[in-house]
């Protein structure tokens, strides 16, 4: 019985120490938590890491890069019988020849296009040309990079998708996130559900593609995970000319033709 009673007051102590261990951490872990200029001991920063979480429940945004285009492709979330549809934009022209899409705080988003509009317009004032789309690229990933390290700010809750062309004339997809890197893609997809229409674009993605089949692909990627309206749906198609914003009218039927739920419907009813 003696022994008994040790062991349970051991375990009692052992318990009670544990706990106080684990509630010290996890004042440590608030500490570096609230903390925008300090790793945790593991090696993260957290508010960078919440920006992204921002970012996954934003609107999905999907871009494909053509032979000679790039398209945007955005779901627009419903908006109020009262307010003027015109006022809210996902896609958004940076240049003559450059488009941004974006997944994320639309406040935040703002505020980048407009440093990043102002620093095309020096550029130009500068270098007597029109800025590439890598130069672009770069510019909002070191505006990024530099509020994961500064005190008294926080980082940028938005993803973005550039389609521009390069010095070349070759049209380019980048894409930017808050941490402040930046990456070339061939087509790729942010924001909500934006792992579900990256595996239907690998799958689906060939080299070269026309611009009619770039718009279909995007298109066809966005239905994976949104409705079929051209309502709930903005698309700009980035050419060499400039810019084309794809209207409702236009959207439509490719939206009807392209809208295979029903099938799925059928395909699971028969699987059952």
């Amino acid at each position: 019985l003696a022994q008994d009673k040790i062991r349970r007051a051991t375990t009692t102590a052992t318990l009670k120490s544990l706990g106080l261990a684990l509630n010290s951490l996890a004042v440590a872990m608030a500490g570096y938590d609230r903390a925008i200029t300090v790793f945790s001991p593991d090696g993260h920063l957290f508010q960078v890491e919440y920006a992204l979480e921002a970012v996954r429940k934003g609107t999905t945004t999907v871009g494909v890069r053509g032979k000679d285009c790039v398209v945007l492709a955005v779901e627009k979330r419903a908006t109020p019988k009262l307010q003027d549809p015109r006022t809210i934009r996902k896609i958004l022209r940076i240049d003559e020849d450059i488009a941004l899409a974006f997944a994320g705080l639309n406040a935040d988003a703002r505020v980048l296009v407009d440093k990043t509009r102002i620093e095309c317009q020096s550029y130009r004032l500068n270098v007597e040309d029109n800025p590439t789309v890598d130069y672009v690229a770069r510019f909002i990933a070191r505006t990024q990079q530099k509020y994961t390290h500064r005190g008294g700010v926080r980082p940028f809750g938005i993803s973005t998708l550039l389609g521009g062309f390069n010095t070349d004339g070759v049209p380019e997809l980048y894409q930017t996130d808050p941490a402040g890197t930046y990456y070339a893609w061939k087509a790729t997809a942010i924001g909500k559900n934006s792992k579900t229409v990256v595996d239907f674009l690998e799958k689906k993605f060939t080299e070269g593609l026309e611009e009619n089949a770039a718009l279909r692909l995007a298109l066809k990627a966005l239905l994976e995970v949104t409705e079929a309206s051209g309502k709930n749906i903005e698309v700009v198609i980035v050419r060499k000319s400039g810019l084309g914003w794809v209207s409702e009218e236009e959207l439509e039927p490719l939206l009807k033709e392209l809208d295979d739920t029903a099938e799925k419907i059928a395909k699971l009813k028969e699987q059952q």
